[in-house]
């Protein structure tokens, strides 16, 4: 699959972009062992990310990817990892090999670039500013940037708007299935990166239109 005719490229960013689980788990680790659960540690908690930040809270407390834990003892929790995190949002979290030649090729050829992503503007901004890339977006679209979040196709119209392109010359490239279900809606291409978050799930299940080990392969793809 070849994405010729694109003249828009939107980026996730944890798990495509940046491998933010260190500090993520470092945070949620914290919390649990704040509010009197055992920490779970790093594997676990790289398994339960996505969905957003509360979501992967829930699970971590629970110790499960479904449920919904005591609404008090949340609350509670949500408050400790909200401070907890705000301090250590990019303190061990890294952009991804490829990311940079990636998006150096889109920058030079004249696409239109932004950043898609569930996580909470005020920590997106922090990441993104900190690693040194927040200039690199035209858009950048938060999980509470919006009335609706992936997979909801909304924040992918919203940008494709926001640049006046057409949904067939937009590209979403993410690493989960929310990201696929959401561009699949949106009449977007998606990429999808084999590294990331998806649950332990190989990403090739959900049938993106193409998957790179490394966002260093996005040239030949683009030029083919």
């Amino acid at each position: 699959m070849a994405f010729k005719k694109t003249e828009m490229v939107l980026f996730d960013l944890d798990g495509t972009l940046v491998d933010s689980a260190p500090d993520l788990a470092y945070s949620v680790n914290a919390t649990l062992l704040e509010i009197g659960l055992p920490a779970r540690g790093e594997a676990k908690i790289r398994h339960w990310i996505g969905n957003g930040l509360e979501r992967t809270l829930k699970r971590a407390m629970l110790d499960n990817m479904a449920g919904e834990p005591d609404a008090e003892l949340y609350n509670k929790a949500l408050s400790v990892f909200m401070e907890i995190y705000s301090n250590n949002v990019a303190r061990l979290s890294r952009i991804y090999d490829g990311v940079p030649e990636g998006m150096d090729y889109l920058k030079k050829n004249g696409y239109k670039i932004g950043c898609v992503t569930n996580k909470r503007e005020k920590f997106t901004h922090i990441l993104l500013k900190v690693l040194g890339v927040f200039d690199d977006f035209g858009i950048v679209i938060s999980g509470d940037s919006l009335p609706k979040k992936k997979p909801d196709p909304l924040p992918l119209l919203h940008a494709a708007e926001h640049f006046a392109v057409r949904p067939e010359h937009a590209l979403m490239v993410g690493d989960s299935m929310n990201d696929v279900s959401a561009a699949r809606t949106a009449g977007f291409k998606i990429l999808c990166v084999s590294y990331g978050y998806n649950h332990g799930r190989d990403i090739r299940e959900a049938k993106p239109d193409a998957v790179v080990d490394t966002l260093a392969e996005l040239p030949a793809l683009m030029d083919a």
